[in-house]
C-alpha cells in the first residue's frame, strides 16, 4: 500500500530535475501521474521511467503560461486517470541580470512562467477539488525567502509564489473547501538547470563566488559546497520526498506553510 493509492497527481515541469523526481516519487507511492512539460523528449523519459517501475502515467506538452490550456490539462487528467487530487506547480525558469540593464520583457517573462502559471494552475485545481478535496504544492525557492544580487526578478517571482500560496490556503480553508496549499523552497539542488543557460546570472556581477564573468552554466557541486553548511548540493529525490509528504494525508494539518530544503543554507540568516 502506498501513501497515495487512488490519488491523481498533476505535475508541471516533469521532464527533468525536481519535476521528474517528484513525478516518479508520487507514482511510487501509488498516485496516477499526469505529467506535463514543454520538453517533450524529457517528458517521455519521465513517463518511461514511471511505466517501467509499474506506475500509471499520462503526459501532455504544456506551456504553463497558456491560460486556456490549463482547462485542457485538468479535463484530460480527469478523463484519462480520474479526478485530480494533487497538483504540483513545479515549472519555472531563472533569468538573472543587474537591475539597471534588466529589460521589462525579461521581467515579464520571468513573472509569466514563475507566477502566472502558479496562479493559473492553482485556480484550475481549486475548481476541480472544491468538493473532492486535495493538496496543492507550489515550488518556490530559497530565493523567495531572501534577496540575492543579480536575481531580483527571480527573487520577486519566488517571493510571490510564497505569499500567493499562503493566501490561497487561507481562502480555501475559510471557504470550507478541503484543499491544502503549501510551498516548497529548495536551495542548491543538483539538477540540469545548472547546465542550461541561466539568463546572464554572472554577467559583470559577483553573484556567486568563483563563477567566471559571462559564464552561462554553473556547477552544482561547487555551489553546494560554498552555499550549504552541509557542504553539498541537495538531490532531487530529497525534495521529491517532501512533496510526497505534503501531497499525502500524513500532512493533513499542514497548510499555508513554507518548507525549506536547503541543507541549512538559510539557517544562518
Amino acid at each position: 500500500m502506498g501513501l497515495l493509492d487512488g490519488r491523481v497527481a498533476v505535475i508541471t515541469g516533469a521532464g527533468s530535475g525536481i519535476g521528474r523526481a517528484a513525478a516518479e516519487a508520487l507514482a511510487k507511492e501509488g498516485a496516477a501521474v499526469f505529467a506535463t512539460d514543454i520538453d517533450e523528449a524529457g517528458l517521455q523519459v519521465t513517463a518511461s521511467n514511471i511505466s517501467a517501475a509499474g506506475g500509471k502515467v499520462e503526459t501532455l506538452i504544456q506551456d504553463v503560461t497558456d491560460e486556456a490550456l490549463w482547462d485542457k490539462v485538468m479535463d484530460q487528467a480527469e478523463a484519462t486517470l480520474g479526478s485530480p487530487t494533487i497538483l504540483v506547480n513545479n515549472a519555472g525558469i531563472a533569468i538573472g541580470g543587474a537591475i539597471p540593464e534588466f529589460s521589462l520583457d525579461d521581467w515579464k517573462t520571468q513573472m509569466a512562467v514563475n507566477v502566472d502559471s502558479v496562479f493559473l494552475g492553482t485556480r484550475a485545481a481549486i475548481r476541480k477539488m472544491q468538493s473532492s478535496g486535495g493538496s496543492i504544492v507550489n515550488i518556490s525557492s530559497v530565493a523567495g525567502l531572501r534577496g540575492a544580487a543579480g536575481l531580483s526578478a527571480y527573487c520577486a517571482s519566488k517571493g510571490a509564489v510564497r505569499l500567493f500560496t499562503k493566501a490561497a490556503a487561507v481562502e480555501c480553508a475559510r471557504a470550507g473547501w478541503p484543499i491544502r496549499v503549501n510551498s516548497v523552497h529548495p536551495g542548491i539542488i543538483d539538477t540540469p538547470i545548472w547546465q542550461k543557460s541561466i539568463g546572464r546570472l554572472s554577467e559583470g556581477m559577483p553573484v556567486i563566488p568563483d563563477v567566471p564573468e559571462g559564464a552561462n552554466a554553473l556547477d552544482a557541486d561547487t555551489l553546494g559546497a560554498q552555499a550549504s553548511p552541509m557542504g553539498r548540493p541537495g538531490r532531487p529525490d530529497e525534495v521529491a520526498d517532501l512533496i510526497v509528504y505534503l501531497a499525502s494525508d500524513k500532512s493533513s494539518y499542514i497548510n499555508g506553510q513554507e518548507h525549506v530544503v536547503d541543507g541549512a543554507m538559510t539557517a544562518g540568516g
